[in-house]
């Protein structure tokens, strides 16, 4: 997908190192403020090295989709999907995950957000999902602003473990419409 400024796609191996960077910087910029340092670090130190997001682009049972700068070619933003329910509050026959959606500082309110959000949906009805659903800490307005404009219902909530501070994720969902013929019976 391409819109003016940036372009969307799926994440290649070679992205790893550059996403791992990006992504550790994205969930600093997101999270920093109202979290220690150190419970920071250690999360970002387990959850974003370059072995693991490697990992995570190869997983076939999601996908891991890259906003790239049209000029330059930085990244600007990324989401992750993962098909599966995790928990009990999540009701569908096929429910996919939004794992992660962060979007870089400097792109906020300039829609790049609501086109990944339509690129990260389009993804999971490609893959015949009827729920997507995720987590969001429940002190983050802006995400849970952003989310309820995108259809998105708080269905139950879920522990977060942030480097040993447990915090509590509200779980959202929103059910997917499909697209396309109906399938052959």
């Amino acid at each position: 997908m391409t819109c003016p400024g940036f372009s969307i796609r799926p994440a290649d191996p070679v992205d790893a190192a550059r996403l791992s960077r990006f992504a550790a910087m994205t969930f600093r910029d997101t999270f920093a403020g109202d979290n220690t340092p150190q419970d920071m670090e250690r999360y970002v130190a387990e959850a974003f090295t370059p072995q693991r997001q490697a990992a995570e682009i190869a997983d076939p049972s999601g996908a891991m989709l890259l906003v790239d700068e049209a000029e330059s070619g930085d990244l600007l933003a990324y989401a992750r999907l993962v098909a599966g329910g995790g928990c009990a509050p999540v009701a569908g026959q096929r429910p996919m995950e939004l794992r992660r959606f962060y979007v870089a500082r400097a792109w906020h309110g300039r829609g790049l957000a609501d086109e990944l959000m339509a690129a990260a949906l389009a993804a999971a009805r490609a893959r015949a999902t009827d729920v997507l659903w995720l987590g969001v800490w429940e002190r983050n307005a802006r995400a849970l602003a952003f989310y309820r404009r995108h259809g998105f219902r708080r269905v139950g909530e879920q522990v977060f473990d942030l480097g040993g501070d447990r915090q509590i994720d509200w779980i959202l969902t929103r059910t997917l419409t499909r697209v396309g013929p109906p399938a052959a019976r």
